[in-house]
């Protein structure tokens, strides 16, 4: 998985590309990116999916903030990203969300 961020010239914002790796989306037919950007619509962000069986989807967020987020692959299973900034808590057990600091 990774994130790659990039610095907009324009209106305080970075373009964040998220990506799942075919590894961790293994046989995965939809991953969606799932986050406090979306108010966690588990429906709202449907990443694309590449030749390869990995999954992508770059979003313009705004800069001097964190995200809360996850991926959800067949609607089913909530996966972090390794390569986030940090993880915190999410109240549902001993889960946690991954956090994105731009």
């Amino acid at each position: 998985m990774g994130i790659e961020k990039q610095i907009l010239q324009k209106n305080n914002l970075c373009k964040v590309k998220f990506s799942v790796t075919k590894e961790v989306a293994e046989t995965a037919k939809s991953a969606h990116l799932v986050g406090d950007f979306n108010d966690w619509d588990t429906s709202a962000i449907p990443m694309k999916k590449a030749k390869g069986g990995s999954y992508h989807i770059s979003l313009e967020l705004e800069t001097g903030k964190e995200y809360q987020f996850r991926y959800l692959l067949d609607n089913q299973r909530w996966e972090n990203d390794i390569n986030a900034d940090k993880f915190v808590p999410n109240g549902f057990g001993d889960s946690e969300n991954s956090v994105l600091s731009i």
